[in-house]
């Protein structure tokens, strides 16, 4: 078994596998609602220190290598942590296909499977098949939404962003450039990227839960790069919620543009 019964619950809704995504492009011409065209987007103001920093950054990633992948295939162990104290481990698979579908698995002799197609999720083990609760499709949403793939292959190419340098920080004592965003719906995100080498080693940021309307802070925390054909992917991250650990990733392998079957990412799959 991966969590104690205790941990369970906050595993299903706080680990999620590691989702990538491609550069989107916008298409040119404006909807029309109700007969009427639909508002231009704004364009992105950007400070050139910024968007230089954000260049350097995907060059730093592997340029065109990272900006092509189309899918990511890890595996390696998951370990759930609660008060700074591992409360469980199981080993992993995960494929991601950009922009938003993931199929990850836990677990050694009956797995548990989380599968996520747009706005569906379900979750498959022992029990059966379930659709996956709608915090849990939240917190999924989110963290694909802000993560290291998404942001440098998809956010930042949105309209009405603001985009700006912030100094100079220290993260694990390592000198970090910064970059802050945000997005349309007002979220802050602070990229922050090595000083000499420009890969990224944590993205935070802060969401409203639209239920409670109290804030939720998260950050992830990348390290341990590896090249895999041409890219530079991280193969170990770390999870916080509210400031507290919360799980760790380590990857043993990884492979972009994997083949796997057209129902993949259905529950039949």
């Amino acid at each position: 078994m991966f969590f104690v019964a205790s941990n369970l619950t906050r595993a299903r809704l706080l680990i999620l596998g590691h989702a990538g995504f491609f550069l989107i492009l916008m298409a040119t011409a404006a909807p029309r609602i109700n007969g009427q065209q639909k508002p231009t987007p704004s364009p992105s103001e950007i400070a050139p220190e910024a968007q230089e920093i954000l260049d350097r950054t995907v060059q730093a990633l592997g340029g065109a290598a990272f900006l092509r992948v189309k899918s990511l295939r890890t595996r390696g162990r998951i370990f759930a942590i609660s008060e700074d104290t591992t409360t469980g481990f199981a080993p992993f698979e995960s494929t991601v296909e950009y922009p938003d579908k993931r199929r990850f698995s836990y677990g050694k002799d009956k797995p548990v499977v989380l599968i996520n197609n747009g706005e569906r999720g379900w979750q498959l083990d022992r029990y059966g098949l379930i659709r996956q609760p709608a915090e849990q499709l939240r917190r999924w949403r989110i963290a694909s939404r802000y993560s290291l793939e998404n942001l440098l292959r998809r956010l930042i190419h949105e309209p009405d962003l603001l985009i700006q340098a912030s100094g100079v920080d220290f993260v694990d004592n390592l000198p970090a450039r910064v970059v802050e965003i945000v997005d349309t719906q007002q979220v802050r995100v602070k990229l922050y990227v090595h000083k000499v080498n420009y890969l990224p080693i944590r993205i935070a940021y802060r969401v409203q839960n639209p239920e409670t309307r109290e804030w939720e802070e998260y950050a992830d925390v990348y390290g341990d790069y590896r090249k895999f054909q041409d890219v530079q992917t991280p193969m170990h991250i770390t999870r916080f919620s509210d400031g507290e650990r919360f799980s760790e990733v380590f990857r043993n392998t990884a492979q972009y543009n994997a083949d796997y079957a057209p129902d993949y990412f259905t529950p039949g799959g």
